[in-house]
């Protein structure tokens, strides 16, 4: 029996080599494209970063950043503040103290799912009409953060999910067995060794942030200064997108485009050196 025994390889498989060939196929044409856009932004961008661009106030002449960049990390901070604790609990709750198979958690897995598809340009509008018009907040910086925090919660939420369900039961089991209590499990045994799933939800909602302009357009406003809480301000990308829709600063827009790239870049580097630093403890 085991000498009549077929053994199928995906050397073999002619079904297998299609595949593997589709798979690189797409590999490399997602790279190419990712190359093509990365090598267009720094050819029309690089060249064109002057030093009035970092000028302290933003002026129709120097059309500056610097306000743009303070207001994105202003935006950032305030929107995290706001989603991932409410993400991070509402994925505890799910995993720790509901049946995974319920119909209720199925129910808002799915809603989850939906909303994390919904254009952003949606949730614009609606952060006009419920923070803005509703509760009267106007255009703001708060009105945005809110709205931004909206628009993130579902990916922190079903990331931070399945960052939890991936930790081993036998890690409360043990727990549970040298006489911790639940909650000490979940906090001291099951969150830490789910953090690094748990930040690379929080960095790709980062990136979402630092990255949006429909919704924001519609709910920070475009005022190119310094903003607090409750005054209207421009964020990095909506910088950009202003230059380049008045079409009078396009080498300033592509210019911005640069900083903008090497901004994302920096925060998902540092997040990432974060992950690393908590995950070996």
């Amino acid at each position: 029996m085991e000498n009549n025994k077929i053994v199928v390889t995906y050397r073999k498989s002619y079904t297998s080599k299609l595949l593997t060939a589709l798979t690189w196929g797409a590999f490399c044409l997602a790279m190419a494209v990712l190359a093509f856009l990365v090598l267009f932004i720094l050819i029309k961008g690089l060249g064109n970063i002057t030093p009035d661009l970092f000028a302290l106030e933003y002026t129709s002449e120097n059309a500056s950043l610097v306000p743009a960049v303070v207001n994105t990390l202003f935006m950032t901070i305030i929107s995290l503040l706001i989603a991932v604790p409410l993400g991070v609990f509402a994925a505890i709750f799910l995993v720790e103290y509901t049946d995974n198979k319920g119909k209720l958690v199925s129910l808002i897995r799915i809603t989850a799912e939906t909303l994390s598809g919904i254009p952003s340009i949606v949730y614009g509008l609606f952060g006009m009409l419920f923070f803005a018009t509703a509760l009267n907040w106007g255009y703001s910086m708060l009105t945005g953060a809110f709205t931004m925090a909206i628009m993130i919660l579902p990916l922190i939420m079903r990331t931070s999910e399945e960052a939890l369900l991936s930790v081993p039961d036998s890690y409360r089991e043990a727990s549970f067995g040298l006489g911790a209590g639940k909650l000490r499990t979940i906090f001291r045994i099951v969150l830490p060794s789910a953090i690094p799933g748990i930040l690379s939800g929080i960095i790709l909602g980062t990136g979402r942030v630092v990255g949006e302009t429909a919704a924001l357009i519609f709910t920070a406003g475009t005022v190119a200064k310094y903003a607090g809480f409750m005054d209207s301000g421009r964020t990095l990308a909506v910088h950009m997108y202003v230059l380049s829709s008045e079409g009078l600063h396009m080498d300033k827009a592509y210019a911005t485009a640069v900083i903008l790239l090497g901004f994302v870049l920096l925060i998902n580097g540092l997040s990432g050196l974060a992950a690393k630093k908590i995950a070996k403890g």
